[in-house]
């Protein structure tokens, strides 16, 4: 990688006084920042088909074999555009589960991506976006699995400690992650209710229902297999 910009030779022309224009050229590492910028808001407002090479190097003002150099095409700069979303959000997760009592830890997971949606907009909508860049890791359905990986370990305690089956928790861990995930998705464009209100009936919800869950759930319709 280089360590400065080759990019846009407008920078050392002189200006109209004769002077060669001030503004510092960026060092690789600043470079490719500011293209993971422009790529992230890019992507966010028109998806990976709906962007361009020309229109990221035209937004940055440089030519584009700097993206190229930086990131081998659109491709690749998606790529990590990706990854460092969901490695945000994951964390986001990860760090928000503090709390001892099992409610209280719905509440933070919940709190946790509305959180993330509300900062990172643009990352989160990125991320619900199909693409064929990245359809084996980078998918929403990816994503939603990993977190749920998080919350196992919480929900096999609580179904031990109450007789149920510990081997189902993956299956509840999914369900209950992809219904905040989904939520957050519709909020992410109507922003109401407010934050709080929509954690608190999220956990009522699954809280609720977890409360009065049947060790062994039966169907009522005729239906049977």
């Amino acid at each position: 990688m280089a360590s400065e910009d080759r990019g846009n030779p407008s920078n050392d022309k002189p200006s109209g006084s004769g002077r060669r224009a001030a503004r510092r050229r960026m060092t690789g590492k600043e470079r490719r920042e500011q293209l993971l910028d422009i790529g992230r808001v890019l992507f966010a407002e028109r998806g990976f088909e709906g962007t361009s090479v020309e229109e990221i190097a035209a937004k940055a003002g440089v030519s584009k074999p700097v993206v190229y150099e930086h990131f081998g095409g659109k491709e690749g700069l998606y790529a990590v555009v990706v990854d460092r979303e969901m490695r945000q959000l994951l964390d986001m997760v990860t760090d928000g589960l503090t709390a001892g009592h099992p409610r209280e830890l719905l509440e933070q997971a919940a709190f946790a991506l509305l959180d993330y949606i509300e900062q990172h907009t643009d990352g989160f909508r990125i991320l619900v976006r199909d693409s064929p860049v990245t359809q084996s890791t980078g998918t929403f359905a990816s994503l939603i699995s990993d977190i749920a990986t998080q919350v196992e370990d919480i929900l096999g305690h609580e179904f031990k400690a109450r007789g149920f089956d510990a081997k189902l928790a993956p299956l509840y861990a999914q369900a209950l992650v992809g219904m905040v995930a989904l939520t957050g998705q519709w909020w992410l464009n109507v922003r109401r209710p407010k934050k709080s209100e929509v954690a608190a009936h999220l956990v009522n919800l699954a809280w609720h229902g977890l409360d009065g869950l049947e060790p062994k759930p039966r169907l009522v319709g005729h239906r049977r297999a």
